[in-house]
C-alpha cells in the first residue's frame, strides 16, 4: 500500500461554494434560474477591456505563456510603483499562500493565524509538516495582541487578512502597522488583501510602502474578486526582492496562463470598472444589510463583498430551503461557524430574490 505523508491526514479538504451545475443536477433546476451568492465573485463579471484582452490571447494559446509574466509584472510595477523583482505571480492568491508555506515552513516550525480566517492558511501550513497555531478571534476578527503573544521561537510565518474572510472584519492601518513593527524581523508577515478593492477610500492604506519599511512583510492580492477573473486564476504578491526570489525558485513553470495574464493587464487598466464595482458593492451590501435587519437576522458588519449572518439551529434547514429554490449561499461550518451563512453580494434583483426566499425560509423553519 502506498504511504501517505502523515501530516496530510490532518488536513480538511477545502470546501468551495456549490457550483451552479451541481445544484442543477441535484434538483433538476434550469441553470439559468439559479442564483449563486456563495463564492464572493463579482456579479458584474470582468471588464470589457479584460474580456477583449483574454479573447485576443486565446488565439496564441497553442504556445506556452511567458513563464516570468513580464508584461503583467510590468503593469503591476507601474500601477504600484515597485520593481518587477518585488513581484511574484500565482494562479490566484491562494497559490501564493501555498508557495509561502512551502518556502518558509517545515517540520519543527510554526505559523500563526486567526480563528475565523481563510482556511487555506492552516491547510498550507499543515501540508508542510509545520504546526498551525490558531488564535481565538476578537469580535469575529483578528486579535492582534493575542496573536503577538502566541508567536514562538519556532514561528516563521504569521497570516493576517484585511478585510477578513469569512467574517468581513477590518483592521485599521495604524493598529496593523504597530503590530507589524512589534514583531521579530525573522517572522514573515503575510498580509492577505484579497478584498482590499472593496474598502472605502477613507479606509485604504499603502501596504506596499510597508514592504520597504519592513522587509519581512509580503502583501498578497488577487484578480478573482473585484476584478472578476475568478475562473482564470491569477494573483500576485509584493515583497522584498529576497522573499520574491525565494518564491520564484519554487513557483511552478507556467503557473499563470497567457489568457489570465492578458486579462489581468486589461483589468488593471480599467479604472472605471473598478470604481463601478466598488459603488455597486457598496449599494449591494446596504441592500442586504437592510433586508437582514428587517428580518431580525443578526450579522457581522462587512468590509468585503459578502456578509456573514447568523441563523442559529435553523441554519441547515434554511440553507436547504434556499438550495431547493435555486439560491446558493455559503455554509461556513468548516470555520466553526455552523450557525452562520455567508452571503455574497449579487445583482440588485438577486439580492432581492435572496431576501424574499430567506423571509419564506424563516417562516417555514
Amino acid at each position: 500500500m502506498v504511504r501517505v505523508a502523515q501530516q496530510l491526514l490532518k488536513i480538511q479538504p477545502y470546501q468551495a461554494g456549490k457550483p451552479i451545475e451541481e445544484l442543477a443536477r441535484e434538483f433538476g433546476i434550469d441553470p439559468a434560474n439559479i442564483v449563486k451568492m456563495a463564492s464572493n465573485e463579482n456579479p458584474l463579471g470582468m471588464s470589457q477591456r479584460a474580456r477583449l484582452n483574454a479573447l485576443d490571447a486565446v488565439q496564441a494559446s497553442t504556445l506556452y505563456p511567458d513563464a516570468n509574466g513580464f508584461d503583467l509584472k510590468a503593469a503591476l510595477g507601474q500601477r504600484f510603483d515597485v520593481p518587477q523583482s518585488w513581484i511574484t505571480l500565482g494562479a490566484g492568491s491562494s497559490d501564493i499562500l501555498e508557495l509561502i508555506a512551502s518556502a518558509f515552513l517545515t517540520a519543527g516550525r510554526s505559523a500563526v493565524s486567526s480563528q475565523y480566517a481563510f482556511s487555506v492558511y492552516a491547510q498550507a501550513t499543515l501540508r508542510t509538516g509545520a504546526e498551525s497555531i490558531v488564535v481565538g478571534a476578537k469580535d469575529f476578527g483578528h486579535d492582534l495582541e493575542a496573536i503577538s503573544n502566541e508567536i514562538r521561537e519556532d514561528t516563521t510565518v504569521v497570516f493576517v487578512a484585511n478585510p477578513n474572510n469569512p467574517s468581513g472584519t477590518y483592521l485599521p492601518s495604524g493598529r496593523l502597522e504597530t503590530f507589524i513593527a512589534g514583531l521579530r524581523s525573522d517572522v514573515l508577515v503575510v498580509l492577505d488583501e484579497a478584498y482590499r478593492e472593496y474598502l472605502a477610500p477613507e479606509l485604504q492604506y499603502d501596504s506596499v510602502a510597508w514592504v520597504s519599511r519592513y522587509p519581512n512583510v509580503i502583501v498578497t492580492r488577487t484578480f478573482s474578486k473585484a476584478y472578476g477573473l475568478a475562473g482564470l486564476r491569477v494573483g500576485y504578491s509584493i515583497s522584498s526582492p529576497a522573499v520574491a526570489e525565494t518564491l520564484n525558485r519554487i513557483r511552478p513553470a507556467f503557473n499563470v496562463s497567457n489568457v489570465a495574464q492578458a486579462a489581468a493587464i486589461g483589468a488593471l487598466q480599467d479604472q472605471d470598472f473598478r470604481e463601478q464595482t466598488f459603488q455597486f458593492n457598496r449599494l449591494g451590501l446596504a441592500q442586504l444589510s437592510a433586508g437582514l435587519r428587517t428580518l431580525a437576522v443578526p450579522y457581522v458588519e462587512s468590509y468585503g463583498n459578502f456578509i456573514l449572518a447568523r441563523f442559529g439551529g435553523r441554519t441547515p434547514r434554511i440553507n436547504a430551503y434556499l438550495l431547493r429554490r435555486g439560491v446558493i449561499v455559503r455554509p461556513v461550518d468548516g470555520y466553526g461557524l455552523g450557525d452562520w451563512l455567508r452571503i455574497s453580494v449579487g445583482l440588485p434583483g438577486q439580492n432581492a430574490l435572496f431576501l424574499e426566499m430567506l423571509g419564506s425560509a424563516l417562516i417555514e423553519s
